[in-house]
C-alpha cells in the first residue's frame, strides 16, 4: 500500500510539473506540437523510393535523379566518412509546392541575428514552419513588435538530426545532378556532425562537405575530365563569385553600422538604403556566366537577414578550405573523420 501511495504522489507531482511547464512555455509547446504534426505528415505520406521508381507515373528523368540520390548516399557512406542512416530512402510528393518556410530576423543596423532557443538542440537563428500562413504571421509580428529586419524563404531540404527518417522531397528532383548530390551530402553531414549552438560552423561545414563531396562523386562516376564534372565546377565558380562579392558587401555594411554613431534612426535608414542600392548597382558588374545571378537583384532588395544568411552558410569557406588543404592534404575522408573526433555532436 505504501508503494502505491508513493507512486500516486510521484504521478501527481509529474502531472503538476508537466502542467506548469506547458503554461510557462505555452508558445514553445504550441510551436513544437505544430511542427510535430507537420513533420509526421511528411513522414507518414512518404513512400519508399523503390515504390516511387516502380510507379507508372514516375518519369524517366525522375528515376534518373533518384538513382543519383541512391548513388551519392552510397558514395558518402563508403568514401566520405558520413555516418550510415536510413535517411533519403523514402520520398514525399510536394505536388510542386514548398513544404517548409523559414523565418529569420536581424537587428536593422547591426549584424546580430535574432535567435530562438529549443530544448536539446540549443539556439538557432531561424525558425521553420510547415504552414506558410503561420510563417507570415510570425514574420509580421517580429517586424511590428520587435522592429527587426525580417526574412521569409522556403527550404529546399532539412535534417531532423536523427529524430525522424528524413525523406527525399520531390522538388529536389528538379535540381541538376551535381546540385542534388551536394544537397544530399550536405544534409547527411548534419546527421553526422552537428555541434550545439554553432549553427554558422555547422552550415558552413555542411556546405563545404556537400560541394567537395559532389565533385568527388561526379569524378568517380564520370571521370575527372568529364562534361559533368567540368559543368558542375563551372557552375560553382559563379557561386564563388556571388559569395565573394556579397561577403565583401557585408563587410562594407558592417563597417557602416559600426561607424554610424549617435544619429537619428531616419538618417541611419537612409545611409543603409543608399549603400544597399549601391551594392545592387555594383553587382551588375560581376562577370557571371549564369543568367540566374545576373538578374538576382532585379526584383529583390536585400535586408540584413539576407546578408546574415549568406554569412551563416558561407563566411567560413576560405578557412575550411585552408585547413582541408594544409592539414589534411585535401583528403575529405580524413578531414571529416578527424572533425568527428574533435567536436561533440548532437
Amino acid at each position: 500500500m505504501k508503494v502505491k501511495k508513493i507512486l500516486k504522489k510521484v504521478g501527481i507531482a509529474l502531472a503538476v510539473l508537466i502542467v506548469v511547464f506547458v503554461v510557462w512555455q505555452f508558445e514553445l509547446v504550441n510551436y513544437g506540437m505544430m511542427q510535430l504534426r507537420g513533420q509526421l505528415k511528411v513522414v507518414n505520406q512518404s513512400v519508399p523510393l523503390e515504390e516511387f521508381l516502380s510507379d507508372s507515373t514516375t518519369t524517366a528523368e525522375q528515376k534518373k535523379k533518384v538513382q543519383v540520390i541512391l548513388e551519392s548516399k552510397k558514395f558518402a557512406f563508403e568514401k566520405l566518412g558520413i555516418n550510415f542512416s536510413e535517411n533519403y530512402s523514402t520520398i514525399f510528393d510536394q505536388e510542386g509546392k514548398a513544404s517548409m518556410f523559414v523565418v529569420t530576423a536581424c537587428d536593422p543596423f547591426f549584424f546580430k541575428p535574432r535567435t530562438w532557443k529549443f530544448p536539446f538542440v540549443g539556439k538557432f537563428p531561424y525558425k521553420g514552419y510547415f504552414v506558410r500562413e503561420k510563417a507570415v504571421e510570425e514574420s509580421n509580428r517580429i517586424k511590428e513588435e520587435e522592429g527587426l529586419d525580417v526574412g521569409l524563404r522556403t527550404a529546399g531540404g532539412w535534417s531532423t538530426l536523427g529524430w525522424f527518417k528524413d525523406p527525399v522531397l520531390s522538388n529536389m528532383l528538379n535540381r541538376s545532378e551535381g546540385d542534388l548530390a551536394s544537397l544530399i551530402i550536405h544534409e547527411l553531414t548534419h546527421g553526422t556532425l552537428f555541434v550545439k549552438d554553432s549553427v554558422t560552423f555547422n552550415e558552413n561545414l555542411a556546405s563545404f562537405i556537400g560541394d567537395k563531396g559532389a565533385v568527388l562523386f561526379l569524378e568517380e562516376k564520370y571521370g575527372k575530365d568529364s562534361e559533368e564534372v567540368i559543368g558542375f565546377i563551372a557552375s560553382n565558380k559563379d557561386e564563388v563569385l556571388f559569395r565573394t562579392y556579397l561577403l565583401g558587401a557585408s563587410q562594407k555594411l558592417d563597417s557602416l553600422y559600426r561607424n554610424m554613431g549617435e544619429i537619428a534612426l531616419s538618417e541611419k535608414q537612409t545611409l543603409k538604403d543608399d549603400m544597399i542600392e549601391q551594392i545592387k548597382v555594383d553587382f551588375r558588374q560581376v562577370p557571371f556566366k549564369s543568367k540566374r545571378y545576373m538578374t538576382y537583384f532585379d526584383d529583390f532588395t536585400p535586408n540584413n537577414t539576407f546578408f546574415m544568411s549568406l554569412l551563416r552558410y558561407n563566411s567560413q569557406q576560405d578557412e575550411l578550405e585552408a585547413e582541408f588543404r594544409d592539414k589534411y592534404g585535401s583528403d575529405l575522408l580524413a578531414y571529416l573523420e578527424d572533425l568527428k573526433k574533435r567536436f561533440p555532436s548532437l
